[in-house]
């Protein structure tokens, strides 16, 4: 199965926004977010 991989736009944005280079909207916040969920093999929280 081959691994899932963020789109050129978003590593972008989430390196802006890392280096404070950029403050995000919050659909940019919201982008991100999807982005690293939709990277999630384990599919939920896991037991705590």
């Amino acid at each position: 199965m081959p691994k899932k991989q963020s789109s050129p736009k978003v590593s972008t944005l989430a390196s802006k926004v890392l280096s404070g280079a950029k403050k995000p909207t919050p659909t940019e916040t919201r982008r991100l977010a999807a982005s690293v969920l939709g990277q999630d093999e384990k599919k939920g929280q896991g037991r705590k």
